[in-house]
């Protein structure tokens, strides 16, 4: 059975004349004679019954009319369907994000994509950077924003966002400033965290900024006391709000809007928290090309 036998006969069963139907068709009597019997031998049944007076329906035919109109509006609507998600108007994708890049710039991006971009369906999964890789790996996520300078062959990245590191403290710390309302300390010398107890994104989760923190506290001539590992950025803010301990984090973290927690400037180069869009080299998507280029037009 072809789309060609079901579109046929559904002329045939409105017309109810081999001849009008035939001139519908834009074709001869003849080749619209074989598809019909081409396609009642497929259904296993007659469906039409014509003598040199008329042509009718047979009862299978009657009750196959609504069955075959159906089929072709779907087969339709299946190739709309495919031809939308070939031009990039219509599909889904599969995000990877971490947890910062609420704070970083995401939402609008994806505000701005939506708004360009109705037919296209986002979802959205918050995983670690080393997450992403393994899910971009494995094909499971079509793009990823993550932190981390280790890209694996075969992906494409886009810069997305720099930031600097800032302490947190909490809100009645002695290097926060003043308490309450009153005015904050403008920046303090790393140096000057020695001896406090620090919350840190672990290892596992991101060596390359977790290394960094290290780094940065040797940097001034201390080891860091790491008391809390923790495997999101705004958990180590939460602990530091309710008065754990301190920390080091991207500066966009001051705007989660914690209460407890206080953010300060660092009087040292801390180097950037970078974000990138990475991708798959070899995923070829009119939707992921239309993402990314709303990605391109954001400016780091």
């Amino acid at each position: 059975m072809e789309f060609r036998h079901l579109r046929y006969f559904l002329v045939l069963a409105e017309e109810l004349h081999f001849g009008r139907a035939a001139q519908r068709l834009a074709i001869s009597q003849p080749p619209l004679s074989m598809n019909l019997q081409q396609l009642e031998a497929s259904v296993g049944a007659r469906l039409l019954e014509r003598n040199s007076k008329r042509v009718q329906l047979t009862p299978a035919g009657r009750a196959f009319v609504p069955q075959a109109r159906a089929l072709l509006e779907q087969a339709q609507r299946a190739a709309r369907h495919a031809r939308e998600v070939a031009e990039g108007t219509a599909g889904s994708l599969q995000v990877g994000f971490v947890g910062t890049m609420l704070y970083r710039g995401l939402p609008p991006l994806l505000q701005r994509f939506q708004a360009q971009h109705p037919g296209l369906r986002l979802t959205l999964r918050e995983l670690s950077s080393s997450e992403q890789l393994m899910e971009l790996a494995q094909d499971r996520l079509d793009l990823g924003f993550v932190h981390t300078t280790r890209v694996p062959p075969g992906l494409s990245q886009i810069l997305v966002s720099s930031q600097p590191f800032v302490a947190c403290l909490p809100v009645g710390h002695a290097l926060a400033g003043r308490g309450g309302k009153g005015a904050r300390r403008a920046a303090l010398a790393p140096a000057q965290l020695r001896g406090e107890p620090f919350a840190m994104v672990s290892r596992a989760v991101s060596p390359d900024y977790h290394d960094r923190i290290v780094a940065l506290c040797g940097e001034a001539g201390f080891t860091p006391d790491v008391r809390y590992e923790l495997r999101h950025w705004l958990s180590v803010v939460s602990l530091v709000a309710q008065g754990l301990g301190v920390a080091m984090v991207p500066q966009s973290l001051a705007r989660s809007g914690l209460p407890g927690a206080v953010f300060v400037p660092l009087d040292a180069p801390t180097g950037t928290y970078d974000t990138y869009c990475l991708w798959r080299d070899a995923r070829e998507s009119a939707a992921l090309a239309q993402f990314l280029a709303v990605v391109r037009e954001t400016p780091p």
